[in-house]
């Protein structure tokens, strides 16, 4: 039997939270696959508000945490992060960009969004 998002609201394993700045309560655990959304209460006993912090603590080997694979997938290539559930792979996170709504962007900031878009699709 494999293991499952679900398994991590057991007392069985250690995670590593990062506090929400508007509520100061962790953000929710969420795994996506496909059109699924599946969200997971864990009980942390470490809630953080820096993700580098995070980061070394789960480096450290302290506990579980959740990351965004982007900027990070040299450390799952070393094997010093482990993807737990490969299976929920489809990460979702938000990323805005502002400009004003009644002017078109100049062309190096047009570019620079569409280099982005481009990344995060990938």
């Amino acid at each position: 039997m494999s293991a499952t998002p679900q398994s991590l609201g057991t007392a069985a394993h250690t995670c590593i939270e990062f506090r929400d700045p508007e509520t100061g309560r962790p953000y929710a655990w969420e795994f996506h696959r496909k059109k699924k959304r599946l969200v997971v209460e864990t009980r942390g006993k470490l809630t953080l508000n820096d993700s580098g912090t995070m980061l070394s603590a789960c480096l450290s080997g302290y506990g579980v945490t959740q990351i965004l694979a982007l900027g990070h997938e040299h450390l799952i290539e070393e094997g010093r992060l482990i993807d737990l559930f490969p299976d929920w792979a489809d990460e979702r996170f938000p990323l805005y960009a502002f400009h004003p709504s009644r002017h078109h962007p100049p062309a190096k900031t047009r570019a620079f969004l569409d280099l982005v878009i481009a990344l995060t699709n990938a």
